[in-house]
């Protein structure tokens, strides 16, 4: 009887094996298109950026952080992309505020008009990321075009290719997939190993990063001073340090559905998205051009001279910014919250470590990036995995393994920074 068994079994696993050799290659394709659709969209959107912020403002004979300038800028750019989301078809795609990044993807009508939202935004200043729309565009066309031409894979798996691919491509690496996907993965029904349902949707991951390498892609990866030796009360400052931070994005995410009902009163597209740049533009002049756009670049700029910026500065940095994302995501326009919320838990814990000289600069900024993208997203391994490659020192991860459970405690009876759909939405794919 056990032979038998013995031989069920691995014939169930040569057919695993089998299954995800045939498979392997529309999850490699997908991760290949996904990296060059959001290398596309990067470029294109830098090359926007440098006319509005660079070629224009020279040629007018001031410089782009001019005040009437970034109001100007961030009013228009509300004005076109609230345009784009009420007159074109699709309407730019669904409401960013309201989706996840494992949102269902949006129809196929609605993908250029959410692409032109999109690359508005990242080029106008807008303090949202491309996450959430670039992998709604992703999975929507990866549904669209295995289901042509490789009908085995059924379109939810296709979807969670792309989104692997994105997340890989974005962060330049598949180990931020592996980590978002694998409580989500290792939740559905079935037989296999958590590394079988893994093995696809980190192939397409892999390919995305290896692509966006090769194409000269940003990834989000910096390096800050060692860690070196701490103490229990380093740990326990770490954990003041999380928690603050997590309290401060826990105001935006109260702030985030009372927007979002106020924008909507004006009805129109065209008038509230109007009105938030305007409001942008008002932030940007308060706290300058380091609080606007998604924030990858300005987080760099941060890290790359710690020391440059005075306590005062670096709290108008972190408030601004959770004003400006609010408004952002608010107000209509299209682009994900991950990336400003890294900046502003980058601030905070430079902040953190001007007022905490006991503190290591890498763990005040490890903790407070910690907090931020927990509350943001509610996902512990995406925290830690940005926490960690924000300060570029693995050294970190056991204490931040440690410091993340009472920060949890707090955050998960606390809102997310995201709108709740309403009744009958659409539910993630």
């Amino acid at each position: 009887m056990s032979e038998t068994a013995g031989s069920i079994a691995g014939a169930r696993r040569a057919t695993t094996a089998r299954r995800l050799i045939v498979l392997a290659g529309p999850a490699i394709a997908v991760g290949v298109g996904s990296a060059l659709l959001l290398w596309t969209l990067d470029r294109v959107s830098e090359g926007l950026h440098h006319v509005l912020w660079d070629v224009l403002p020279g040629a007018f004979g001031f410089g782009p952080d001019n005040p009437f300038w970034i109001f100007a800028v961030l009013t228009l750019t509300g004005a076109a992309v609230g345009a784009t989301v009420r007159f074109l078809p699709g309407h730019g795609g669904p409401d960013s505020a309201i989706g996840e990044l494992d949102a269902s993807p949006p129809k196929l009508i609605a993908l250029p008009s959410l692409a032109l939202a999109v690359v508005l935004g990242l080029a106008g200043g807008v303090s949202l990321g491309p996450e959430n729309p670039i992998i709604g565009i992703n999975s929507a066309l990866a549904v669209a075009l295995l289901a042509r031409f490789a009908a085995k894979v059924p379109p939810t798996l296709a979807a969670v290719f792309a989104m692997s691919a994105t997340i890989g491509a974005l962060f330049g690496t598949p180990v931020a997939a592996a980590l978002v996907l694998t409580g989500a993965v290792g939740a559905i029904k079935g037989e296999g190993a958590l590394w079988d349902k893994l093995f696809l949707p980190l192939a397409a991951a892999a390919s995305g990063a290896i692509t966006m390498k090769l194409l000269g892609g940003q990834g989000m990866a910096f390096s800050l001073p060692p860690l070196g030796e701490i103490d229990v009360w380093d740990v326990l400052l770490g954990v003041v340090v999380a928690v603050g931070a997590a309290l401060v994005v826990v105001v935006g995410a109260v702030l985030l559905p009372i927007a979002h009902r106020a924008f909507r009163l004006l009805r129109s597209p065209l008038l509230f998205t109007t009105l938030g740049g305007a409001l942008l533009g008002v932030l940007g002049i308060i706290g300058g051009p380091m609080t606007m756009f998604k924030g990858l670049n300005e987080t760099a700029a941060l890290l790359s001279d710690p020391g440059a910026y005075s306590a005062g500065q670096l709290a108008l940095f972190a408030g601004v910014k959770v004003l400006a994302l609010v408004i952002a995501a608010a107000a209509g326009f299209r682009g994900g919250r991950v990336f400003p919320v890294v900046f502003i838990g980058v601030a905070l814990g430079l902040l953190a470590a001007a007022l905490l000289p006991g503190i290591p600069l890498a763990l005040a900024v490890a903790c407070a990036a910690l907090g931020a993208t927990l509350v943001a997203t509610h996902d512990g391994w995406i925290a830690l995995f940005l926490a960690v490659a924000l300060v570029g020192d693995i050294a970190v991860l056991p204490l931040l393994c440690v410091i993340i459970l009472p920060v949890w405690l707090v955050v998960t009876s606390a809102p997310e920074l995201i709108v709740p759909p309403e009744k009958g939405a659409p539910a993630a794919a």
